[in-house]
C-alpha cells in the first residue's frame, strides 16, 4: 500500500492510499499535516480493510509524521507489528504523478473556501478519473454509459442504492423471461 499527501490549490494536503496496482483506494483532506491527521487517514485506510487485505509494507515519502502515526497504529494494535515501513522518496514516484494530473484540475478551481467543498470536488474529480481509467468497472450493474451514470448518481447519495438497482434489473429479466 502505498500513500503520500500532496498540498492542495489551497494549502490543505491531501493524503492518499493506493494498492499494490497503484490504483487510488481512498483519499482523505485535512488541514495540516501532522501525525494525527497521518494517524486519522491511514487508521480510515485500514479500518476499510479486511486482516488479509492489510499490507505487509507501507510506502511513505518522509514525512516524520507518518512514522509517529504508523507506530502509535502497531501499539494500538491496529497494524501489525511485521508491517514494514519504507520512506524511499522513488516509491512514490507514481502517487506523485497522480498528484500532477489532479492539479491541473485543481487549479483552474483557485483554491477552496472549506474543507467539505473542497472534499466534495475532489471526489467528483477522482470518480470522474475512475471511469475514464476503467478503474471503475467492477461497480458499474450496467454496461456502458448508463452503468457509469449510475455509478456517480449511487457515489454521491442522488440514484438508487446497488440494491435497488439490482433489485430492478432482476424484476426486469423475469418479466422479459416470463
Amino acid at each position: 500500500m502505498g500513500s503520500c499527501a500532496a498540498p492542495s490549490a489551497k494549502g490543505d494536503d491531501k493524503f492518499i492510499t493506493t494498492d499494490y496496482l497503484q490504483q487510488c483506494l481512498d483519499f482523505y483532506l485535512s488541514p495540516t499535516r501532522s501525525a494525527k491527521a497521518a494517524k486519522r487517514f491511514l487508521g480510515k485506510a485500514l479500518r476499510g480493510l479486511k486482516h488479509w487485505e492489510k499490507p505487509a509494507t507501507l510506502n511513505t515519502d518522509k514525512a516524520p509524521s507518518y512514522g509517529a502515526a504508523i507506530t502509535e497504529l502497531k501499539r494500538e494494535g491496529k497494524q501489525d507489528r511485521e508491517t514494514a515501513h519504507r520512506q524511499v522518496k522513488y516509491l512514490n514516484n507514481v502517487i506523485e504523478a497522480d498528484h500532477g494530473k489532479l492539479k491541473i484540475l485543481i487549479k483552474p478551481v483557485r483554491g477552496f473556501k472549506s474543507i467539505p467543498t473542497a472534499y466534495a470536488t475532489i471526489k467528483g474529480f477522482e470518480v470522474m478519473r475512475a471511469l475514464r481509467k476503467g478503474q471503475a468497472r467492477p461497480w458499474c450493474l450496467q454496461p456502458g454509459i448508463r452503468g457509469e451514470v449510475r455509478l456517480v448518481e449511487r457515489a454521491f447519495g442522488i440514484g438508487p442504492s446497488a440494491l435497488t438497482e439490482a433489485m430492478g434489473m432482476l424484476n426486469h429479466h423475469f418479466a422479459a423471461a416470463a
